[in-house]
């Protein structure tokens, strides 16, 4: 596991999403209120980035642009169709005002 600085909070708008590139792994990194999540960038129905999507504050869910599917921030299971397999899911947390994001090894492996 490596966790990774990327930016200030303050450079996230509430309600948004950012696309981030760690260590060769495409991350999400989404904002709600103050707190961060961080799934896998790309839709698992269609290789589409997650991070142009729209978030869903209530839901916990970030929107796929391409074709609707909803998928959970805290666990990475779509929650609507077409999308029906999960996105990797990361540790995000703020520290002194920075946004982190740690990696597992599985992760960083799989994409090399």
């Amino acid at each position: 596991m490596t966790s990774h600085t990327l930016f200030p909070l303050a450079e996230l708008e509430p309600g948004s999403a950012r696309r981030v590139d760690i260590g060769g792994v495409t991350v999400a990194v989404v904002r709600i209120d103050d707190d961060v999540y961080a799934i896998g960038d790309v839709c698992s129905h269609a290789d589409v980035s997650l991070s142009d999507g729209e978030v869903w504050c209530d839901e916990r869910e970030l929107e796929c642009p391409k074709h609707g599917s909803a998928f959970s921030l805290v666990t990475g299971e779509p929650a609507t169709l077409p999308a029906t397999q999960p996105v990797p899911v990361f540790e995000a947390s703020v520290v002194d005002g920075q946004v982190l994001v740690t990696i597992t090894t599985d992760h960083q492996e799989a994409t090399s």
